[in-house]
């Protein structure tokens, strides 16, 4: 039985059938750490040879490479999981603070620390933009953590089944504090230098909305980057995977590693089997999906019916450059922005071509870890939004290797002085690459989050016409991003614990 492992653990709860986890990604393993701890049978089925989905991993020339994202924030919801089986964050990983969370550099050469503890963020921004500016930060700190509360409690960290599930008390405290207004007007608001703008409004394009146009209400995303801080486990991202798969098999689970699912078993509305690559017949009393939606919606036979079309994130190009030297100027996480700012928005989402004037998220994680390269190497994880395989029409098989030489020279020009000679390894990953990887259109970041694709709005995790199926992942509620996708793996779970899916 291929990549097979079991640990003995605590027994079935009485009465309660297997539950077969599809998919070993952070999703799945948060939701088969909640079912483990409350003494369901669990087996988990993963295509690749180790955990981690999406957060994946390449070794290559000495080099560890994090495939997949490479900010930590909300820390504690990985603690919630491991917590489910008796075990904690401190028992599997070694989180490092970053400080500062990013730095952001701009087109007129200034530099501003992105600091996620009050005071040192306010003395930099009165650095570089005045007292005012300070004064006015410390207004959107407040801002950000009033929202955050409000939303992770009855929003994000909640069952959102229909737009009657909104109606609370909180729908009209988040109304007050203008979350259903727009991103970038509400950041203005607070703060008037351009920089700081960019800087607690970027993130709503990893959420697939430009600025101008996400719902002020995705400010929680600059919440966790800005103000919650940003982390990073020694060992690199990978080390996520690792840590919630290997205290799920010491409580008990299963994993299977290198099997693909080929397809579902049914009985009338009951899924009763999943069926592995190797034609292995997983029988189950509840299924949990977690790969790519239109997956998912394959293997189930099924393809929901909307009233307005879906919409998908743009993609990212990431260049992967393992060199000989370092540079002063980075650290862990570094913002290029470009001169251009609204206008990068619309050549991604609505021209659906490359930006002409990028602005990149460049990490060196051997700046906190210098185990993951070899001796005297270092490591970059260049990351420049593009458009989908819908929005646009490149030949990135064609093209990728032209972008790469671009993204290196806009990067030299910048002050990465001698970027390409100090290459001696690299990987470049396209649209089409994320595509040949089974996501969607050749996007890592899912479903965009507009209005229409927003809490009791976004795909639910249970399915029409199928009792028992779950589905768990960043295209389902509450959406993408680490902190979500293990959410989302805790919401899954329930469902199970509480009887399944839609009858």
């Amino acid at each position: 039985m291929s990549g097979r492992t079991r640990a003995a653990g605590r027994g079935p709860a009485p009465g309660a059938g297997r539950v077969v986890v599809v998919g070993a990604g952070l999703s799945g393993l948060a939701c088969a750490l909640h079912l483990r701890g409350a003494g369901r049978e669990v087996v988990v089925v993963e295509r690749e040879p180790h955990p981690g989905g999406r957060a994946g991993r390449l070794d290559l020339d000495g080099f560890r490479l994090d495939t997949g994202p490479t900010v930590l924030t909300m820390p504690e919801l990985l603690d919630e999981a491991l917590a489910a089986v008796g075990e904690s964050t401190a028992d599997r990983l070694d989180l490092v603070p970053l400080s500062p969370a990013y730095r952001a550099a701009f087109a007129d050469g200034s530099v501003i620390d992105v600091h996620t503890d009050r005071e040192a963020m306010a003395a930099e921004v009165a650095r570089v933009a005045g007292e005012r500016e300070a004064e006015g930060y410390l207004r959107l700190r407040d801002w950000l953590t009033r929202l955050y509360r409000v939303e992770m409690r009855s929003f994000i960290d909640a069952r959102c089944d229909s737009p009657l599930d909104l109606v609370r008390p909180d729908l009209f405290r988040l109304a007050a504090l203008g979350g259903f207004g727009r991103l970038a007007p509400a950041v203005g608001r607070r703060v008037r230098d351009e920089r700081l703008r960019r800087i607690f409004s970027f993130q709503s394009l990893y959420a697939g909305v430009a600025p101008e146009r996400a719902l002020a209400a995705y400010a929680v995303i600059a919440y966790m980057d800005t103000v919650a801080g940003v982390y990073f486990p020694r060992g690199g991202m990978r080390a996520l995977g690792d840590a919630l798969a290997g205290a799920f098999t010491k409580a008990g689970g299963a994993v299977r590693y290198g099997e693909a699912v080929t397809r579902l078993e049914r009985s009338g509305d009951r899924v009763t089997a999943v069926i592995t690559e190797g034609g292995d017949r997983l029988a189950c009393d509840h299924v949990v999906l977690t790969a790519d939606l239109p997956a998912a919606h394959r293997l189930l036979g099924h393809e929901p019916r909307r009233p307005v079309r879906i919409r998908h994130s743009p993609s990212a190009v990431v260049l992967h450059l393992g060199t000989d030297r370092t540079w002063d100027a980075l650290g862990h996480h570094t913002i290029s922005f470009g001169a251009a700012w609204e206008s990068t928005f619309s050549e991604i989402i609505r021209e659906g071509r490359t930006m002409s004037d990028p602005s990149l998220l460049v990490t060196q994680p051997t700046r906190t870890d210098p185990a993951l390269a070899p001796e005297g190497r270092h490591l970059l994880y260049v990351l420049a939004p593009a458009p989908n395989l819908a929005a646009g029409d490149v030949d990135w098989d064609r093209e990728g290797p032209r972008y790469r030489d671009s993204l290196v020279r806009t990067l030299e020009e910048r002050g990465l002085d001698g970027l390409d000679a100090s290459v001696r390894t690299e990987h470049l990953v396209t649209p089409a690459d994320w595509a040949r990887q089974g996501l969607a259109h050749g996007t890592p970041f899912s479903l965009s989050h507009t209005f229409a694709q927003t809490g009791p709005f976004r795909p639910g995790n249970t399915v029409p016409g199928t009792s028992n199926a779950v589905l768990a992942g960043c295209g389902t509620r509450p959406g993408v991003g680490l902190p979500t996708v293990l959410i989302s793996g805790k919401l899954a779970a329930a469902r199970v614990l509480a009887g399944g899916g839609r009858r």
